[in-house]
């Protein structure tokens, strides 16, 4: 048995660095990933895909674990750093994009949007109880990740 819980969120910031600087960062994803809470490992297979494996929430047999794999493509010209899933890694599958665009010398506005669909195995009956509280850990996960990226620079 599995359930799976979409989510689906969007965050707009203002990191206090230069376009280029702030391009650098969010397009390296190993510097970027250090930004974000409770990654495990992020591994690198090649390509611009990277696999993450995040923290285990739970207790031994009880616990859930997030993996999935994307591959990542930037344009800096454009401002745009996409995510695509690829298929057959982990029990996510996550795509999204930030846009960046420059506010001036030492100020860049990013716009971050992420959809991501998790299978985790648990009875169907659990869905409604525990689809609020996977959304809530995620979402506080991403506010962690935006704060930590402002104070970056």
């Amino acid at each position: 048995m599995a359930i799976t819980i979409a989510i689906d969120l969007s965050r707009e910031i203002d990191i206090p660095g230069s376009y280029d600087e702030v391009f650098e960062l969010l397009a390296d994803v190993p510097r970027s990933a250090d930004h974000f809470p409770k990654v495990d490992k992020l591994v690198d297979l090649g390509n611009n895909v990277y696999r993450w494996e995040m923290e285990k929430i739970g207790v031994d047999k009880h616990s859930i674990q997030s993996v999935y794999a994307s591959q990542y493509a930037a344009d800096k010209e454009t401002g745009v750093i996409t995510w695509e899933p690829v298929k057959g890694e982990g029990n996510g599958v996550v795509r999204g994009s930030w846009t960046l665009t420059a506010k001036g010398d030492d100020l860049t506005h990013a716009s971050f949007k992420t959809k991501a669909e998790l299978t985790l195995p648990l009875p169907s009956l659990l869905k409604l109880a525990i689809s609020p509280v996977v959304k809530h850990e995620f979402n506080g996960l991403v506010d962690t990740y935006m704060n930590n990226l402002k104070k970056a620079f």
